[in-house]
């Protein structure tokens, strides 16, 4: 029996070194393969009623270490998630021009200011006023050119998301299949090894698209899951679906492999999807408020200068923009005083009437003051003053003066006041700068104001956490009630309303913003607005810029007036003088202070509402503007600096992994040169028992 057991035991020896003489092969052969993993023999000692009886081999082995898989995959998913944001955040910096060019988009406002400058030196010349006019078309065109090709890129992301979510799903069947053959060859004690290496090709490919948590199967293969446990293969490949609208957040949800059940909304971590979701509902939509920010507040400046200047001769109307409010609430809260007039071709002043908004009357032509409250009569009681001289008129949400009998009409501004902007300005009687739409969000509407809107229409809300994932979709009607007070406690109910996320409130200046409350911080989105202001009127997300879609559009919605740039001779660069004695005139030829005040309307000091990266700041637009530039400039930076320390840790973990990983040639021979010597000894051990079987084969 002993020469039995010598003769099984080295047969054991013989195939356990011919096992291991092909595991070295395989790995010399594949010594510069990508993504092969080095493997070993297991093999253990084969014990019968206690004694030695050989060696088993148990299988092949793939040399990992889990850890630094993991810390590998995490790399790979951080470096294309940076990759993704560094590439079209450069693209989106580039729209803006070079810095150190004289297309630069934010030196094209300086021009704005040089050519008033240069037109309050000659304010006769037609040259100089076209010359302003043409800097203003250029600078708003670039506005708009910039924030379409913004918008443009956010279509560009959609596709690119749709894309990756098709290539994740494909891997992710892929790698379900592989578990088959994978567990297959580990129960009949095969190598899987190969299909193992493709495997785990897949899962890196799979992690630069998206985050998966990997865990081994005790049947061999892997289960991948979603960071919060959602099964997306080991059991079937569940299907990833990219859920979006034009206004909302995108996310990803993941479909049940067996179609029993609804689509679960999965958190996406890091990867190229984040990267991309990120830029499509923070990093551009970001940019675009800022820019339209900018862009707002420099046609509000400009304007604020042509409103409280005046054309020479003066214009025999002047027709103000849709303010989107009833006269209920659109001549409410002024305060300070401004002064309407009449004058005649030459300029002399045929009818004044004084507006005291503080004490609420008004007074002709410097007569005793009358009262014109309450403030919704203002309209009213101007045309009864201005007589047989002019009208005054509001309708749906426009005021306008005129003059009669050849003459023209000018309006002082004074120290009117309400949401920041003058008596004109605000109505937008003067403005040089039209806007398609509401772009002003500051309405100077107050908790006591009416509201003005539809009671009984609905406004659909969006509540999302920050990475895109759905918390709840409310339906909030307009209150009967009358006052925004109200309207504010529709929209903050706890129960039909957004109370339990955040809080919407009226600043100062009349501005609607939702604050979110912690942990959760969610975002409101705009699903569906059907209310109306009065009739025929914005509604609230168009009164109050709420949603995405809104914001986005404003900073293209700006153009010069037509009139104006028709006539250019009808640029308000001059000042109405009301102090000049009785019978000379108020407004002069030469005059170019308006001029000389739009020209230095890049240096006033004002307050900006928060947009992209600052949030309520008051400076000057030349302030502004290099802080934004400066923004959009780090932004590219920051994103470049991460993706090449996202890079750096992928290549240290990679390193690392591929010192346990790979094939090192020395230990291989060393492994070589070990198998076949005990391949030869088992060899010789055979023989061994053979010679002496024929010995005694022979004896008997």
């Amino acid at each position: 029996m002993s020469l039995s057991v010598a003769l099984s035991s080295a047969t054991s020896g013989l195939m356990a070194a011919q096992a291991g003489l092909r595991t070295v092969s395989d790995n010399i052969a594949n010594v510069n393969t990508p993504g092969y993993v080095r493997k070993i023999l297991d093999q253990s000692h084969l014990a019968l009623a206690g004694a030695g009886a050989g060696v088993t081999v148990n299988g092949v082995k793939r040399v990992t270490d889990q850890y630094l898989q993991f810390a590998s995959l995490t790399a790979s998913g951080e470096a294309s998630r940076w990759n993704a944001m560094s590439q079209y955040l450069d693209n989106a910096q580039g729209l803006f021009g070079d810095p150190s060019s004289e297309n630069f988009f934010f030196s094209r406002l300086d021009n704005v200011w040089s050519s008033f400058a240069a037109a309050a030196n000659d304010p006769s010349s037609n040259l100089a006023r076209t010359q302003a006019i043409f800097n203003l078309q250029d600078f708003f065109g670039e506005a708009t050119r910039i924030n379409d090709q913004l918008n443009d890129i956010g279509k560009n992301l959609d596709t690119q998301i749709s894309a990756d979510v098709n290539s994740a799903n494909d891997l992710l069947s892929q790698i379900d299949k592989l578990n088959i053959d994978i567990s297959r060859a580990s129960l009949s004690g095969a190598d899987a090894s190969g299909s193992q290496n493709i495997q785990s090709g897949l899962i890196e490919q799979l992690s630069k698209l998206v985050n998966v948590r990997v865990l081994n199967r005790t049947d061999g293969g892997v289960t991948l899951r979603s960071a919060e446990g959602v099964l997306l293969a080991g059991g079937g490949a569940a299907k990833l679906v990219y859920n979006r609208t034009d206004s909302t957040r995108g996310y990803i949800s993941a479909e049940p492999a067996d179609g029993v059940g609804s689509a679960q909304p999965i958190t996406v971590n890091s990867g190229e999807l984040r990267g991309l979701l990120d830029l499509r509902d923070n990093e551009l939509p970001k940019m675009s408020d800022q820019l339209g920010e900018f862009v707002t507040r420099a046609a509000d400046q400009v304007n604020a200068a042509h409103n409280a200047s005046a054309a020479y001769p003066a214009p025999a109307s002047l027709t103000g923009r849709d303010i989107g409010q009833t006269s209920a609430t659109a001549f409410s809260n002024f305060t300070g005083q401004a002064s309407v007039a009449i004058v005649n071709p030459a300029g002399v002043v045929q009818r004044k009437v004084a507006i005291d908004f503080t004490a609420g009357t008004l007074s002709i032509d410097g007569g005793a003051a009358a009262s014109f409250l309450p403030a919704s009569n203002l309209a009213t009681a101007l045309n009864t003053a201005l007589g047989a001289f002019g009208a005054a008129s509001f309708n749906n949400g426009v005021f306008s003066l005129t003059a009669a009998g050849g003459a023209g009409v000018a309006i002082d501004e004074g120290t009117s006041s309400k949401a920041g902007k003058g008596f004109s300005h605000f109505f937008g009687l003067n403005d040089l700068i039209n806007s398609d739409g509401i772009t002003n969000y500051d309405t100077g509407l107050t908790a006591a104001d009416p509201h003005g809107f539809v009671a009984g229409d609905v406004i659909k809300l969006s509540l999302a956490y920050p990475d895109g994932r759905p918390i709840n979709t409310l339906s909030i009607p307009v209150p009967a009630a009358p006052n925004m007070s109200d309207l504010l406690a529709s929209l903050n109910s706890t129960t039909t309303g957004v109370g339990l996320y955040g809080q919407f409130a009226l600043d100062a200046r009349g501005a609607l913003a939702f604050t979110a409350f912690s942990p959760t911080n969610a975002s409101v989105s705009v699903l569906e607005d059907n209310t109306q202001h009065g009739v025929g009127g914005p509604s609230i997300s168009q009164l109050f810029g709420l949603g995405v879609t809104e914001r986005s559009a404003r900073a293209g919605r700006f153009s010069v007036e037509t009139a104006i740039t028709s006539d250019p001779m009808r640029l308000a660069l001059a000042k109405l003088d009301l102090s000049v004695p009785s019978g000379q005139p108020s407004l002069r030829a030469g005059d170019g202070r308006g001029a000389l005040a739009m020209a230095g309307a890049g240096d006033r000091p004002m307050q900006f509402s928060p947009a992209g990266s600052l949030g309520v700041v008051t400076m000057s637009l030349t302030r502004y503007a290099a802080e934004f530039g400066g923004a959009v400039g780090r932004g590219a930076a920051t994103a470049d600096g991460r993706m090449n320390s996202a890079q750096a840790v992928q290549d240290e973990a990679n390193n690392r992994l591929q010192s346990v990983e790979g094939v090192n040639l020395d230990e291989e021979l060393v492994r070589l040169t070990t198998y076949q010597q005990a391949f030869g000894a088992s060899a010789r051990m055979i023989q061994a028992a053979k010679d002496m079987f024929d010995v005694l084969a022979q004896i008997v």
